[in-house]
């Protein structure tokens, strides 16, 4: 199931070992290289620390919160030493531009969309100021879409050479 990240955040942590609330969702921790969400920043209901929870640990994820065993799953960032890297860069998806091959702006993310039992980002969001679209309408951009991402810009395919290539059709059998 597609969950948006706008109505993710805040969601709570539940244990069903103790069957109640051990924390609160903050922000993603996104891989760049290939846009899995490795884990999530969580505010401790009890000591108000920040946490990471890991992808791996969530047991499911309900319209009450997401399940985890208990407490014992919450990291510390300083001991997830293979995350360590992805920690430092800090990636942060929601207000990056996204721009075209060909060099069209589409406007800034504003939300994305990312698979529950998977965990990787399907679709992004991008909206365009409202002087520059006076439509003001969103732009759906699909992951198949994406072409790179570097540290300021998200480069996608351009729509109009997909049209434009010509159509070969098979020839019959014989």
């Amino acid at each position: 199931m597609l969950k948006l990240y706008e109505s993710f955040k805040g969601t709570k942590v539940l244990s069903l070992r103790i069957g109640g609330l051990i924390g609160y969702v903050l922000e993603p921790v996104i891989n760049p290289n290939n846009l899995h969400i490795e884990g999530w920043y969580v505010e401790d209901s009890k000591s108000k620390e920040i946490y990471i929870l890991l992808t791996q640990d969530i047991r499911d994820v309900l319209p009450q919160g997401i399940a985890v065993d208990d407490h014992e799953v919450l990291s510390d960032p300083d001991d997830l030493v293979r995350l360590k890297d992805t920690l430092q860069m800090n990636f942060q998806l929601l207000g990056m531009k996204v721009q075209s091959a060909s060099g069209k702006h589409h406007g800034k993310v504003t939300d994305y969309a990312f698979e529950t039992t998977s965990f990787y980002v399907q679709k992004i969001y991008a909206t365009q100021t409202i002087v520059r679209n006076l439509s003001g309408g969103n732009t759906s951009i699909d992951r198949s879409q994406i072409v790179e991402i570097t540290n300021k810009r998200i480069i996608i395919d351009d729509a109009t050479e997909k049209v434009n290539k010509p159509v070969i059709a098979p020839s019959p059998a014989s």
